[in-house]
């Protein structure tokens, strides 16, 4: 069953930001999709299992960005 946690990342401004985002999320274990909303700061991630959002923030972190308060 999978499951899917909306989170707020705070700097994201260019394509190149959704790149950088979506890259390092994908790398987390067991992720099958993640989805940007550039215009709300929203990223929707779908994965196996639920996700620490301690792994969520240390790879929002290693894109150059900020995870909002979660």
């Amino acid at each position: 069953m999978a499951v899917t946690a909306t989170y707020t990342v705070n700097g994201m401004t260019c394509g190149h930001c959704v790149q950088a985002v979506t890259g390092e999320l994908s790398g987390l274990p067991g992720v099958t999709d993640v989805q940007v909303d550039l215009a709300a700061a929203a990223v929707t991630v779908t994965s196996a299992e639920p996700l620490s959002t301690d792994a969520v923030r240390a790879a929002v972190d290693e894109a150059g960005y900020e995870l909002a308060n979660a």
